[in-house]
């Protein structure tokens, strides 16, 4: 997994609106190469056809675990298991506003600038993506 990019829409539910909303903004003006990937589980808003239109539209490419196989997403499973273990069984929040603020922070400024991942090779996910960017501007 790389970069966490998007926040926006932690306090409604993940929407066709939400997608094509606040948080595509974010994702269009990050440009990921190829396109950029959406984690979720198997929920009926995400498996709806508007919401996987939506996310068509704006570039990405649904991750979802096939039935009764939640090992299909481990690696945003993962994220989740950590965000809970390092930030939210730590801390109370007074508003949903303070906790969406908080998770925003953990997530640009310290997940992915400074904690580093074993599926990147033990670098943040920044650093890996400088990495492969020199990588491919070398092998140009």
């Amino acid at each position: 997994m790389g970069r966490i990019v998007d926040v926006s829409c932690l306090d409604v539910s993940w929407t066709p609106d939400c997608v094509r909303g606040g948080g595509a903004s974010r994702y269009g003006s990050r440009g990921p190469q190829g396109g950029w990937i959406h984690h979720s589980d198997r929920g009926s808003q995400y498996a709806s056809e508007d919401y996987q239109e939506a996310l068509k539209q704006v570039g990405a490419r649904c991750s979802m675990s096939r039935k009764g196989d939640c090992w299909d997403n481990a690696v945003a499973e993962s994220f989740f298991a950590t965000l809970k273990e390092e930030l939210i069984y730590r801390g109370t929040w007074p508003t949903r506003a303070s906790a969406k603020a908080a998770i925003a922070q953990y997530i640009d400024g310290f997940y992915n600038v400074q904690r580093r991942h074993s599926t990147l090779g033990f670098v943040s996910p920044i650093d890996f993506e400088v990495l492969n960017w020199e990588q491919r501007l070398a092998a140009a």
